[in-house]
């Protein structure tokens, strides 16, 4: 692609941002118009936006400034089936299946991942890197051809007027910090998959094995997300501590990696911090929707845009970590930005469950983990303190 449209490794690192920039800026400024419009819309919203993006990457762009476009609209397309899946996920599955159905949704990315490597010695060897933006394009067209065939169930719709009681929203604070933590963690992690295959060839593997490890570590992710998701469904609340607990065992694949520059720390702690320090996404985004009271869409496309925002800065800044100091001190940066994250989700915890003593649901909440039951149980709104 560069060879072609003419373009150095420094805008193509640049046309990523602006996909990743893209899709959270309109992830913030849409909280809640995928809940609004319905799922149906949302469907063929999404798939049109990818469809567009896709077909014109493929038969358009003639230079950089036409693919920063594409990827503007394929960041923009991304928010849409980001935020359609997330309402979907947090309004129509049973409170009981949300922790798998987020694990299930999230698993996607790593496997995005994966089948991506598997495209470049496929179809872009065959037919050229375009036909893999048509491949995207026309799989966009499909799904909002399902969305304009298929009836999609619609939710309930809220009551109107003053025959209900008013929206129960989460505290804005602790979703903040929520926010800023998936950033920060994003981050590290998506340096991990942009660089871990050069740091693996650095070290001493073959082009072919670094390839492998990633496509094993993606995989890996996956299906990590799809259990830990089905775990969250088993307890009762304390998810945010297993998440924290997740990213700190991350920074320390990380901070391994860069104090042990050897062939079998790569393949050890480079697959670990694939499958465990990267399998925390989908049940970041349950607690919050969980926590999220009568808007757990809303919340859940807050911590989103913070993924996008950590997509967009990470490879970015900590490339730029890497050009000036080296790998190693990458390694080490991407490490403490998983430290700081899981620092920042504590945080939030503490304030989420002040906000649960002070401000009790309208329905009991039982939060604190346990597995029969809940360890604790917020009091109803009219009792006293």
């Amino acid at each position: 692609m560069q060879q072609d449209l003419g373009f150095g490794a420094a805008r193509l690192g640049l046309g990523v941002s602006v996909f990743f920039g893209v899709a959270a800026l309109s992830t913030i400024l849409g909280i809640g118009a995928f809940t609004r419009l319905g799922r149906r819309v949302g469907l063929v919203t999404a798939g049109g936006l990818v469809g567009a993006g896709g077909l014109f990457i493929a038969t358009v762009a003639d230079g950089w400034w036409a693919l920063a476009l594409g990827m503007a609209v394929l960041g923009l397309a991304n928010a849409a089936c980001q935020g359609t899946a997330n309402a979907a996920v947090s309004t129509a599955l049973p409170q009981h299946r949300r922790g798998l159905g987020f694990g299930i949704k999230q698993s996607a990315v790593p496997l995005a991942i994966m089948f991506g490597g598997l495209a470049v010695p496929t179809t872009t060897v065959l037919f050229g890197w375009r036909s893999t933006y048509l491949i995207i394009g026309l799989v966009g067209l499909v799904v909002a051809l399902v969305g304009l065939l298929r009836r999609v169930p619609e939710p309930a719709p809220a009551p109107r007027g003053r025959s209900g009681p008013p929206a129960d929203s989460a505290p804005v604070r602790p979703l903040v910090m929520c926010g800023l933590s998936m950033m920060f963690a994003n981050a590290g992690a998506n340096f991990s998959g942009a660089y871990l295959a050069s740091w693996a060839y650095g070290v001493g593997l073959t082009v072919e094995e670094a390839g492998l490890l990633l496509a094993v570590g993606a995989g890996s992710s996956a299906l990590m997300r799809v259990l830990v998701g089905h775990g969250a469904d088993r307890r009762h609340g304390r998810n945010l501590p297993v998440v924290a607990g997740l990213m700190l065992s991350g920074a320390g694949c990380l901070a391994i990696l860069a104090a042990v520059p050897q062939v079998w720390t790569v393949l050890i702690f480079g697959s670990l911090a694939f499958a465990v320090g990267w399998s925390w996404p989908g049940l970041l985004l349950y607690a919050v929707a969980r926590l999220g009271r009568d808007a757990p869409a809303q919340a859940s496309s807050l911590v989103q845009a913070g993924a996008f925002a950590g997509g967009a800065l990470g490879p970015a800044a900590y490339g730029l970590v890497v050009a000036l100091i080296g790998f190693q001190a990458g390694w080490f940066v991407a490490s403490a930005s998983f430290v700081l994250a899981a620092v920042l989700l504590l945080i939030a915890r503490q304030g989420f469950v002040r906000d649960l003593q002070v401000r009790p649901p309208r329905t009991p909440f039982g939060y604190g983990g346990g597995h029969d039951r809940p360890r604790y149980t917020t009091r109803s709104p009219d009792t006293s303190p």
